[in-house]
């Protein structure tokens, strides 16, 4: 048991001290800063990146004969300006 536990020491300060020696490089050390922001962006994407990846098909000039659309640009544009005055007053 004791021996085990000491083999296990052995490999973790050797282990460490390698990582350390390693680490010391400075192009190592961008390729792990870069790996790891690279795992941290699969895991949790940050909205940025989700606006960017959305398909916009209008984009803000909508058709001229799309009634439903023009109407519902015009009342959020009310909505908006109404919302903004009332904040001033």
């Amino acid at each position: 048991m004791n021996r085990t536990l000491g083999m296990k020491s052995v490999m973790a300060i050797g282990l460490g001290t390698s990582v350390v020696l390693w680490m010391s490089c400075k192009p190592n050390r961008i390729k792990v800063e870069n790996t790891l922001r690279e795992w941290k962006r699969k895991v949790k994407p940050s909205p940025i990146d989700q606006c960017v990846t959305l398909p916009v098909e209008k984009g803000g000039n909508p058709h001229p004969h799309d009634i439903e659309d023009n109407k519902m640009v015009s009342e959020g544009a009310m909505y908006s300006v109404k919302f903004y005055n009332e904040k001033k007053q």
